[in-house]
Protein backbone atom coordinates (compact mmCIF):
# COMPACT_ATOMS: atom_id res chain seq x y z
CA UNK A 1 0.00 0.00 0.00
CA UNK A 2 1.50 3.33 -1.08
CA UNK A 3 1.56 5.82 1.75
CA UNK A 4 -0.36 9.00 1.00
CA UNK A 5 -0.17 12.42 2.60
CA UNK A 6 -3.54 13.66 3.81
CA UNK A 7 -3.69 16.91 5.78
CA UNK A 8 -6.54 17.07 8.29
CA UNK A 9 -5.01 19.59 10.71
CA UNK A 10 -6.49 22.82 9.38
CA UNK A 11 -7.59 23.70 12.90
CA UNK A 12 -3.92 24.26 13.74
CA UNK A 13 -3.04 26.05 10.52
CA UNK A 14 -4.48 25.95 7.02
CA UNK A 15 -2.67 24.08 4.27
CA UNK A 16 -2.33 24.57 1.42
CA UNK A 17 -2.36 28.35 1.71
CA UNK A 18 -4.43 30.43 -0.67
CA UNK A 19 -3.06 30.75 -4.22
CA UNK A 20 -0.69 33.70 -4.52
CA UNK A 21 0.30 33.94 -0.84
CA UNK A 22 3.84 32.60 -1.21
CA UNK A 23 4.44 34.54 -4.42
CA UNK A 24 3.30 37.84 -2.89
CA UNK A 25 5.59 37.38 0.11
CA UNK A 26 8.55 36.41 -2.06
CA UNK A 27 8.00 39.37 -4.37
CA UNK A 28 8.05 41.78 -1.43
CA UNK A 29 11.23 40.29 0.02
CA UNK A 30 13.00 40.13 -3.34
CA UNK A 31 11.92 43.46 -4.82
CA UNK A 32 11.56 45.85 -1.91
CA UNK A 33 10.66 45.00 1.70
CA UNK A 34 10.78 48.67 2.65
CA UNK A 35 9.70 49.85 6.07
CA UNK A 36 6.45 51.78 6.10
CA UNK A 37 6.05 54.89 8.29
CA UNK A 38 9.84 55.23 8.16
CA UNK A 39 11.04 55.34 4.55
CA UNK A 40 10.11 58.55 2.71
CA UNK A 41 10.38 57.24 -0.83
CA UNK A 42 8.13 55.71 -3.48
CA UNK A 43 8.84 52.06 -2.64
CA UNK A 44 7.87 52.53 1.01
CA UNK A 45 4.70 54.38 0.04
CA UNK A 46 3.74 51.54 -2.31
CA UNK A 47 4.07 48.98 0.50
CA UNK A 48 2.13 51.29 2.81
CA UNK A 49 -0.69 51.33 0.27
CA UNK A 50 -0.81 47.53 0.27
CA UNK A 51 -0.99 47.50 4.07
CA UNK A 52 -3.89 49.97 3.93
CA UNK A 53 -5.64 47.76 1.37
CA UNK A 54 -5.28 44.81 3.77
CA UNK A 55 -6.82 46.82 6.62
CA UNK A 56 -9.74 47.70 4.38
CA UNK A 57 -10.23 44.06 3.40
CA UNK A 58 -10.37 43.07 7.07
CA UNK A 59 -12.74 45.93 7.89
CA UNK A 60 -15.12 44.67 5.18
CA UNK A 61 -14.79 41.07 6.34
CA UNK A 62 -15.61 41.88 9.98
CA UNK A 63 -18.20 44.60 9.42
CA UNK A 64 -16.54 47.81 10.57
CA UNK A 65 -16.61 51.11 8.71
CA UNK A 66 -13.20 52.57 9.56
CA UNK A 67 -10.13 50.52 8.62
CA UNK A 68 -8.05 52.50 11.14
CA UNK A 69 -9.71 50.33 13.80
CA UNK A 70 -7.88 47.29 12.35
CA UNK A 71 -4.70 46.64 14.34
CA UNK A 72 -1.99 44.17 13.34
CA UNK A 73 -0.29 41.89 15.90
CA UNK A 74 1.61 38.58 15.60
CA UNK A 75 -1.65 36.67 16.21
CA UNK A 76 -4.71 36.06 18.34
CA UNK A 77 -2.79 35.18 21.50
CA UNK A 78 -1.05 38.56 21.46
CA UNK A 79 -4.33 40.29 20.66
CA UNK A 80 -6.22 38.70 23.56
CA UNK A 81 -3.39 39.62 25.92
CA UNK A 82 -3.80 43.26 24.82
CA UNK A 83 -7.42 43.15 25.93
CA UNK A 84 -7.12 41.06 29.09
CA UNK A 85 -4.02 42.75 30.51
CA UNK A 86 -5.00 46.33 29.82
CA UNK A 87 -8.76 46.58 30.06
CA UNK A 88 -9.27 44.45 33.18
CA UNK A 89 -8.44 46.01 36.54
CA UNK A 90 -8.40 45.06 40.21
CA UNK A 91 -11.94 44.14 41.29
CA UNK A 92 -13.21 43.38 37.79
CA UNK A 93 -15.09 40.16 37.03
CA UNK A 94 -15.15 38.40 33.65
CA UNK A 95 -17.36 35.70 32.14
CA UNK A 96 -15.84 33.20 29.70
CA UNK A 97 -17.36 30.20 27.96
CA UNK A 98 -16.59 26.60 28.81
CA UNK A 99 -14.92 26.23 25.40
CA UNK A 100 -12.08 28.71 25.77
CA UNK A 101 -8.52 28.23 24.56
CA UNK A 102 -5.51 28.86 26.79
CA UNK A 103 -4.98 32.10 24.86
CA UNK A 104 -7.79 33.33 27.12
CA UNK A 105 -7.41 31.16 30.21
CA UNK A 106 -3.70 31.63 30.87
CA UNK A 107 -3.65 35.44 30.78
CA UNK A 108 -6.81 35.44 32.91
CA UNK A 109 -5.06 33.23 35.45
CA UNK A 110 -2.17 35.69 35.49
CA UNK A 111 -4.60 38.54 36.10
CA UNK A 112 -6.08 36.77 39.11
CA UNK A 113 -2.92 37.82 40.90
CA UNK A 114 -3.92 41.43 40.18
CA UNK A 115 -7.42 41.14 41.59
CA UNK A 116 -9.35 40.06 38.49
CA UNK A 117 -11.84 37.20 38.92
CA UNK A 118 -13.67 35.10 36.36
CA UNK A 119 -16.39 32.48 36.06
CA UNK A 120 -16.81 29.88 33.34
CA UNK A 121 -20.24 29.72 31.71
CA UNK A 122 -21.04 26.00 31.36
CA UNK A 123 -21.73 24.29 28.06
CA UNK A 124 -23.27 20.86 27.51
CA UNK A 125 -21.37 17.84 26.19
CA UNK A 126 -22.05 18.98 22.61
CA UNK A 127 -20.54 22.38 23.33
CA UNK A 128 -23.87 24.24 23.27
CA UNK A 129 -24.13 27.38 25.41
CA UNK A 130 -27.38 28.84 26.76
CA UNK A 131 -27.26 32.67 26.66
CA UNK A 132 -29.84 32.84 29.47
CA UNK A 133 -27.45 30.98 31.76
CA UNK A 134 -24.70 33.44 30.85
CA UNK A 135 -26.95 36.40 31.60
CA UNK A 136 -27.82 34.92 34.98
CA UNK A 137 -24.14 34.77 35.90
CA UNK A 138 -23.52 38.50 35.39
CA UNK A 139 -22.52 40.20 38.65
CA UNK A 140 -22.43 43.89 39.59
CA UNK A 141 -18.65 43.82 39.18
CA UNK A 142 -18.72 42.02 35.81
CA UNK A 143 -16.93 44.16 33.23
CA UNK A 144 -16.55 41.90 30.19
CA UNK A 145 -17.51 38.69 28.44
CA UNK A 146 -14.90 36.80 26.41
CA UNK A 147 -16.10 34.11 24.00
CA UNK A 148 -14.63 31.93 21.31
CA UNK A 149 -16.81 32.06 18.20
CA UNK A 150 -16.33 28.37 17.42
CA UNK A 151 -14.69 25.63 19.47
CA UNK A 152 -11.26 24.46 18.38
CA UNK A 153 -12.04 21.06 19.95
CA UNK A 154 -15.54 20.11 18.81
CA UNK A 155 -16.38 22.81 16.25
CA UNK A 156 -19.59 24.01 17.94
CA UNK A 157 -20.51 27.62 17.17
CA UNK A 158 -21.16 29.90 20.14
CA UNK A 159 -24.19 32.27 19.84
CA UNK A 160 -22.15 35.48 19.80
CA UNK A 161 -25.06 37.51 18.44
CA UNK A 162 -27.20 36.74 21.47
CA UNK A 163 -24.28 37.25 23.84
CA UNK A 164 -23.62 40.62 22.22
CA UNK A 165 -27.21 41.69 22.94
CA UNK A 166 -26.74 40.77 26.61
CA UNK A 167 -23.51 42.75 26.74
CA UNK A 168 -25.23 45.80 25.23
CA UNK A 169 -28.06 45.53 27.76
CA UNK A 170 -25.68 45.08 30.70
CA UNK A 171 -23.13 47.64 29.44
CA UNK A 172 -20.33 45.04 29.30
CA UNK A 173 -17.37 44.87 26.97
CA UNK A 174 -17.57 41.92 24.57
CA UNK A 175 -14.41 40.27 23.22
CA UNK A 176 -14.55 37.49 20.62
CA UNK A 177 -11.87 34.99 19.55
CA UNK A 178 -12.41 34.16 15.85
CA UNK A 179 -9.54 31.65 15.46
CA UNK A 180 -11.83 28.94 14.06
CA UNK A 181 -14.47 31.15 12.44
CA UNK A 182 -12.72 33.96 10.55
CA UNK A 183 -12.83 33.19 6.84
CA UNK A 184 -15.28 30.34 7.49
CA UNK A 185 -18.51 31.82 8.83
CA UNK A 186 -19.60 35.47 8.78
CA UNK A 187 -19.00 37.59 11.86
CA UNK A 188 -20.19 41.19 11.88
CA UNK A 189 -18.58 43.18 14.65
CA UNK A 190 -21.08 46.04 14.77
CA UNK A 191 -24.15 43.84 14.24
CA UNK A 192 -23.14 41.48 17.06
CA UNK A 193 -22.13 44.23 19.48
CA UNK A 194 -18.48 43.15 19.62
CA UNK A 195 -16.04 45.62 21.17
CA UNK A 196 -12.88 43.60 20.57
CA UNK A 197 -12.50 41.04 17.79
CA UNK A 198 -9.27 39.02 17.69
CA UNK A 199 -8.24 37.30 14.45
CA UNK A 200 -5.38 35.26 13.08
CA UNK A 201 -4.28 35.13 9.48
CA UNK A 202 -3.06 31.56 9.18
CA UNK A 203 -6.20 29.45 9.72
CA UNK A 204 -9.48 30.11 7.92
CA UNK A 205 -8.07 33.26 6.33
CA UNK A 206 -5.55 31.00 4.50
CA UNK A 207 -2.60 33.31 5.07
CA UNK A 208 0.85 32.79 6.61
CA UNK A 209 1.69 32.19 10.26
CA UNK A 210 2.84 35.08 12.44
CA UNK A 211 0.27 37.66 11.41
CA UNK A 212 -3.04 38.47 13.06
CA UNK A 213 -4.56 41.31 14.96
CA UNK A 214 -7.67 42.79 16.45
CA UNK A 215 -10.44 45.25 15.67
CA UNK A 216 -11.48 47.63 18.43
CA UNK A 217 -14.69 49.60 18.88
CA UNK A 218 -14.52 53.34 19.43
CA UNK A 219 -16.09 52.91 22.88
CA UNK A 220 -13.43 50.46 24.02
CA UNK A 221 -10.55 52.34 22.40
CA UNK A 222 -11.28 55.38 24.57
CA UNK A 223 -10.72 53.22 27.67
CA UNK A 224 -7.82 51.12 26.40
CA UNK A 225 -4.11 51.80 26.42
CA UNK A 226 -1.38 50.06 24.38
CA UNK A 227 0.25 47.11 26.13
CA UNK A 228 3.42 47.61 24.06
CA UNK A 229 5.00 51.03 23.55
CA UNK A 230 7.74 52.18 21.21
CA UNK A 231 8.48 53.75 17.87
CA UNK A 232 5.66 54.14 15.38
CA UNK A 233 7.25 56.50 12.85
CA UNK A 234 4.68 59.11 13.83
CA UNK A 235 4.81 61.94 16.40
CA UNK A 236 8.48 61.12 16.94
CA UNK A 237 9.03 64.33 18.90
CA UNK A 238 7.12 62.89 21.88
CA UNK A 239 7.90 60.27 24.53
CA UNK A 240 4.17 59.47 24.64
CA UNK A 241 2.37 56.99 22.42
CA UNK A 242 0.16 58.52 19.71
CA UNK A 243 -3.57 58.43 20.44
CA UNK A 244 -4.56 58.07 16.79
CA UNK A 245 -5.35 54.66 15.32
CA UNK A 246 -3.79 52.38 14.27
CA UNK A 247 -0.46 53.85 15.49
CA UNK A 248 -1.62 53.73 19.12
CA UNK A 249 -1.25 49.95 19.19
CA UNK A 250 1.38 49.26 16.51
CA UNK A 251 4.85 49.88 17.94
CA UNK A 252 7.98 48.61 16.23
CA UNK A 253 8.61 47.19 12.80
CA UNK A 254 5.56 45.43 11.41
CA UNK A 255 5.51 41.93 9.92
CA UNK A 256 5.20 43.26 6.39
CA UNK A 257 5.77 39.92 4.60
CA UNK A 258 2.99 38.45 6.74
CA UNK A 259 0.61 41.32 6.00
CA UNK A 260 1.31 41.14 2.26
CA UNK A 261 0.76 37.37 2.34
CA UNK A 262 -2.51 37.92 4.18
CA UNK A 263 -3.47 40.53 1.58
CA UNK A 264 -3.14 37.91 -1.16
CA UNK A 265 -5.16 35.40 0.87
CA UNK A 266 -7.95 37.92 1.44
CA UNK A 267 -8.00 38.67 -2.32
CA UNK A 268 -8.64 34.96 -2.87
CA UNK A 269 -11.36 34.80 -0.19
CA UNK A 270 -13.16 37.82 -1.62
CA UNK A 271 -13.14 36.36 -5.13
CA UNK A 272 -14.13 32.84 -4.05
CA UNK A 273 -16.56 33.72 -1.26
CA UNK A 274 -16.33 32.36 2.27
CA UNK A 275 -19.84 30.92 1.94
CA UNK A 276 -18.72 28.64 -0.90
CA UNK A 277 -15.59 27.62 0.99
CA UNK A 278 -17.60 26.82 4.12
CA UNK A 279 -20.11 24.81 2.08
CA UNK A 280 -17.33 22.62 0.64
CA UNK A 281 -15.88 22.00 4.08
CA UNK A 282 -19.24 21.10 5.57
CA UNK A 283 -19.98 18.60 2.78
CA UNK A 284 -16.76 16.84 3.73
CA UNK A 285 -17.61 17.08 7.42
CA UNK A 286 -21.04 15.55 6.87
CA UNK A 287 -19.53 12.71 4.83
CA UNK A 288 -17.07 12.03 7.65
CA UNK A 289 -19.63 12.22 10.49
CA UNK A 290 -22.17 9.98 8.75
CA UNK A 291 -19.63 7.17 8.49
CA UNK A 292 -17.75 7.57 11.74
CA UNK A 293 -20.88 7.55 13.92
CA UNK A 294 -21.48 3.95 12.81
CA UNK A 295 -18.06 2.74 14.02
CA UNK A 296 -18.13 0.94 17.39
CA UNK A 297 -15.73 2.05 20.14
CA UNK A 298 -15.30 5.53 18.62
CA UNK A 299 -17.12 8.50 20.15
CA UNK A 300 -17.77 11.71 18.25
CA UNK A 301 -17.15 14.52 20.72
CA UNK A 302 -19.74 17.26 20.31
CA UNK A 303 -22.44 17.49 17.68
CA UNK A 304 -22.96 14.53 15.37
CA UNK A 305 -24.49 16.58 12.57
CA UNK A 306 -23.50 19.66 10.57
CA UNK A 307 -25.86 22.11 12.28
CA UNK A 308 -24.27 24.94 14.25
CA UNK A 309 -20.69 23.82 13.70
CA UNK A 310 -17.53 24.37 11.70
CA UNK A 311 -15.41 21.68 10.03
CA UNK A 312 -13.62 20.59 13.23
CA UNK A 313 -14.38 17.08 14.57
CA UNK A 314 -12.86 15.36 17.58
CA UNK A 315 -12.92 11.60 18.16
CA UNK A 316 -12.30 9.63 21.34
CA UNK A 317 -11.09 6.04 20.79
CA UNK A 318 -12.81 4.37 23.73
CA UNK A 319 -10.86 1.10 23.83
CA UNK A 320 -7.44 2.51 23.03
CA UNK A 321 -5.00 5.36 23.43
CA UNK A 322 -5.86 8.41 21.32
CA UNK A 323 -2.17 9.20 20.83
CA UNK A 324 -1.56 5.71 19.47
CA UNK A 325 -4.53 6.07 17.14
CA UNK A 326 -3.20 9.35 15.77
CA UNK A 327 0.26 7.82 15.36
CA UNK A 328 -1.12 4.85 13.42
CA UNK A 329 -3.22 7.07 11.17
CA UNK A 330 -0.08 8.99 10.21
CA UNK A 331 2.26 6.02 9.95
CA UNK A 332 -0.04 3.71 8.00
CA UNK A 333 -2.22 6.15 6.04
CA UNK A 334 -0.28 9.41 5.95
CA UNK A 335 -3.14 11.20 7.73
CA UNK A 336 -2.05 14.25 9.73
CA UNK A 337 -4.26 15.13 12.68
CA UNK A 338 -3.78 16.75 16.07
CA UNK A 339 -4.03 14.68 19.25
CA UNK A 340 -4.19 15.76 22.88
CA UNK A 341 -5.82 18.66 24.69
CA UNK A 342 -5.42 21.24 21.89
CA UNK A 343 -4.33 24.01 24.29
CA UNK A 344 -7.93 23.99 25.56
CA UNK A 345 -8.22 22.04 28.84
CA UNK A 346 -11.32 24.07 29.80
CA UNK A 347 -13.09 22.83 26.68
CA UNK A 348 -12.04 19.23 27.25
CA UNK A 349 -13.32 19.36 30.82
CA UNK A 350 -16.65 20.66 29.51
CA UNK A 351 -16.81 17.95 26.86
CA UNK A 352 -15.78 15.17 29.30
CA UNK A 353 -12.57 14.36 27.42
CA UNK A 354 -10.11 15.50 30.09
CA UNK A 355 -7.39 14.34 30.63
CA UNK A 356 -7.21 11.86 27.72
CA UNK A 357 -7.95 14.44 25.04
CA UNK A 358 -9.07 13.55 21.54
CA UNK A 359 -7.90 13.03 17.99
CA UNK A 360 -8.95 16.12 16.04
CA UNK A 361 -9.79 16.21 12.34
CA UNK A 362 -10.13 19.69 10.78
CA UNK A 363 -11.00 19.76 7.10
CA UNK A 364 -10.15 22.32 4.45
CA UNK A 365 -11.81 23.13 1.14
CA UNK A 366 -8.93 21.45 -0.71
CA UNK A 367 -9.58 18.07 0.92
CA UNK A 368 -11.55 15.43 -0.99
CA UNK A 369 -14.15 12.75 -0.32
CA UNK A 370 -11.55 10.17 -1.35
CA UNK A 371 -9.33 11.36 1.49
CA UNK A 372 -12.28 11.07 3.87
CA UNK A 373 -12.86 7.49 2.70
CA UNK A 374 -9.22 6.58 3.31
CA UNK A 375 -9.41 8.10 6.77
CA UNK A 376 -12.60 6.24 7.69
CA UNK A 377 -11.00 2.94 6.65
CA UNK A 378 -8.09 3.72 8.92
CA UNK A 379 -10.32 4.62 11.84
CA UNK A 380 -12.31 1.39 11.43
CA UNK A 381 -9.17 -0.73 11.46
CA UNK A 382 -7.70 1.05 14.49
CA UNK A 383 -11.01 0.88 16.40
CA UNK A 384 -11.17 -2.88 15.87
Amino acid sequence: MMKQTIYFDNGSTSWPKAPGVAGAMAELLENGAFNINRGNYAGAYEVEGMVLDTREQLARLFGVQDSRNVIFTPGITYSLNYFIKDVLKDGDHVLVTGLEHNAVMRPLEQMRGQGVSYDIVPVDTEGNLDPDVLEGMVKPETRAVIATHASNVCGTIVPVGEIGEICRKKNLYFAVDTAQSAGTIPVDMEKYGIDFLAFTGHKGLLGPQGIGGFLVSEKLNKNMQPLIAGGTGSQSDSFHMPENLPDKYESGTMNLPGIIGLHAALDYLEKTGIEDIHKKKMILTEHFLNQVKEIPNVRIVGRKDTENRVAVVSLDFLDGDNAVAAFELEQEYGIMTRVGLHCAPAAHKSLRTFPQGTVRFAFGAENTKEEIETCVKGIKRIAQ
